[in-house]
């Protein structure tokens, strides 16, 4: 995938045009000489700097610095706007926890871009001030060492301790967590929401004192299924196929997942801000989308780039059709609206 190539003289058409829709033409766009971009750092820096950063400083002229951003961005980015204070001109941000709150507050850049500039995205990956690019799903994982025989293929399973005993882990946070507990209790995924709060702490409730941690990081998720300290958890598709890939008994549950899309942000009023603009255009290409998932085990959003991605690998991302017909996006505008009440509640219940 690392072979992936465009020539310059083809840049605007491998960008659907879209540096011609700039204000900016090219040339002046490159004499700025850089644009400062945020990522979680690890190997998200890694696959970018392959599949986008390199390539589009090769095409443009305009280099990309990179930089690790903290993990809850939204504090940053708003004291940024409101200071005037840019220390970087593009941030990857989660189309549930981040867009609708940024979005409200009126901090982000207009894109300009439009869903016909790339044939195949998927359609929530666009909003006007945001282009997602790579998906990831919070699934149900097992060890197939400890479950050889009946194994979990649901969150009814995953409560079901007479069934399948043993410990298990599940996140703490009440997103997705809600939403699992719901569907273990038989909620259809297609009818969750809006969520029945006080179903899914009922459903929780049953399931409490079985857990035998509550994870905070995608680390620990997979060194706790890693080290089989747990037989069973909901944790990051990424992380457990990092798990798979260090030879761990682990097999993924795409079935009842919950996926989440991120992508690339422009702060409001940076001076770079027509650089950015043609950055986050240009990562909304097919090849360039499938450049990354040789790196990371993440769904690309415009699903054309699975024309260039090996079929074993594919069958391992997100958004590959036999994975993503089982799962479903939790709803942006409910957590806007829920998130503060709903994470008190959560959180008073775990330690009540």
């Amino acid at each position: 995938m690392s072979g992936i190539h465009v020539k310059r003289r083809s840049f605007v058409k491998a960008v659907g045009g879209g540096i011609a829709s700039l204000a900016m033409p090219l040339p002046a766009l490159a004499a700025s000489r850089q644009i400062v971009v945020s990522d979680p750092g690890g190997p998200y820096t890694t696959a970018y700097r392959k599949a986008f950063y390199d390539p589009f400083e090769k095409e443009s002229g305009i280099k990309v610095v990179s930089v690790a951003r903290e993990s809850q961005p939204v504090a940053q980015f708003t004291a940024m706007v409101q200071t005037r204070n840019y220390i970087w001109d593009v941030t990857t941000l989660t189309l549930s926890a981040d867009i609708p709150i940024l979005e409200q507050r009126g901090l982000l850049e207009p894109l300009g871009l439009k869903h016909e500039d790339f044939p195949g995205l998927m359609p929530e990956a666009l909003t006007p001030n945001w282009l997602g690019v790579d998906v990831y799903s919070t699934v149900l994982a097992y060890r197939t060492d400890k479950l050889p025989k009946e194994h979990p293929e649901s969150w009814a399973d995953f409560w079901d301790v007479k069934r399948f005993p043993g410990p298990r882990s599940l996140r703490r946070n009440p997103l997705d967590t809600l939403e699992q507990a719901l569907m273990a209790d038989g909620v259809s995924i297609d009818q969750l929401y809006p969520l029945d709060v006080d179903r899914a702490f009922r459903s929780l409730d049953k399931i409490r004192k079985h857990i035998s941690v509550w994870w905070t990081g995608g680390a620990q998720s997979m060194q706790l299924i890693q080290s089989g300290e747990v037989d069973m958890l909901s944790l990051w598709n990424g992380r457990a196929q990092a798990a798979i890939d260090g030879k761990a008994p682990v097999r993924i549950v795409w079935n009842q997942g919950l996926y989440s899309i991120e992508g690339w942000g422009v702060p409001k009023g940076t001076p770079r801000a027509e650089e950015a603009k043609a950055f986050v255009r240009f990562c909304g290409d097919a090849r360039r989308q499938a450049a990354f998932t040789a790196d990371l085990a993440y769904g690309p959003t415009n699903l054309r780039a699975y024309e260039y991605i090996d079929a074993a690998r594919a069958a391992l991302l997100p958004t590959a059709k036999e994975n993503l017909k089982h799962m479903r996006l939790p709803d942006p505008k409910w957590w806007q609206d829920n998130r503060q009440a709903v994470t008190e509640r959560f959180n008073a219940w775990i330690i009540g």
